[in-house]
């Protein structure tokens, strides 16, 4: 089953999520630069705070604390050694492009917590090999988002169409080290369908995903009960849909990818 991943700075939201079996809870500290990359795009821009990876840490009981801090700067070395004083179990370092910048970031962590690197510039691809030959990452995040940005498409799902994402994962399966990539809202949700964004995961070998701001959007949904049944039917539907997955035979995943590949191009040209 996928490791399902999902970003609030909350206790009590994050209290949920856990509850509903999502693995990973995840606290979003970048902010540098993101601006400048995403603005005017409708994406999410943190406001996350160091407090607030404690206050998390705090309420979590079986679900692991992932942080992502920001991109090699001047203060790094400073907010990761806070960041693991407040108790996060996985680190990401986000929007790197070298194997320079993964090392200082391996070696600030030191082994008090998992790393996990999100390639999303067309640097970090160019760099991921040696990188993991160099074992300065435990797990790797596809961040499409950023990536097909710096590629200059249209749609971010078409890194699942054109390629780009496989490749990667190739890479990281040589090196035996757990990819993911991108988000997916629920079963009947996304503007790609959930369904093929699942099937995609699972013919590539993917081992985790976000769950997206299409899974459940805080902005628009504030009752907490209405949040607690999202979370509960919508983690069901995806944990029922991955069995569904588990028991196609390999033609069933060859044929979902071209569906998909015409549907991705039926959005771009759209």
């Amino acid at each position: 089953m996928l490791k399902l991943m999902y970003i609030t700075k909350s206790p009590e939201i994050a209290r949920i999520a856990e509850d509903a079996g999502v693995d990973r809870i995840f606290v979003d500290l970048e902010k540098i630069g993101k601006e400048l990359r995403q603005g005017g795009m409708n994406t999410v821009k943190s406001d996350h705070t160091v407090a607030d990876v404690a206050a998390v840490r705090s309420v979590l009981t079986k679900a692991q604390l992932l942080v992502r801090v920001n991109p090699i700067h001047d203060g790094s070395q400073q907010e990761i050694r806070a960041v693991l004083d407040a108790g996060a179990d996985l680190i990401m370092l986000p929007y790197f492009a070298t194997e320079e910048e993964a090392a200082l970031f391996s070696g600030w962590v030191g082994g008090r917590a998992k790393r996990m690197l999100l390639v999303e510039t067309i640097g970090a691809v160019a760099h991921l090999d040696a990188i993991l030959s160099a074992h300065l990452t435990d797990f790797v995040h596809v961040g499409i988002n950023d990536l097909h940005l710096q590629m200059k498409k249209k749609f971010m799902f078409e890194l699942l169409a054109d390629g780009t994402v496989e490749k990667i994962g190739k890479i990281c399966k040589a090196h035996a080290v757990p990819f993911g990539f991108g988000g997916v809202a629920a079963p009947g949700g996304g503007k790609l369908p959930a369904e093929f964004v699942l099937a995609e995961h699972y013919r590539q070998g993917s081992d985790a995903v976000i769950l997206s701001r299409s899974f459940c959007d805080l902005s628009q949904v504030t009752d907490i009960a209405r949040v607690t049944d999202i979370f509960r039917s919508g983690v069901a539907a995806i944990r029922s849909y991955e069995r569904f997955l588990q028991k196609q035979p390999p033609l069933f995943f060859e044929e979902t990818h071209r569906q998909m590949a015409r549907r991705i191009a039926g959005i771009t040209e759209g």
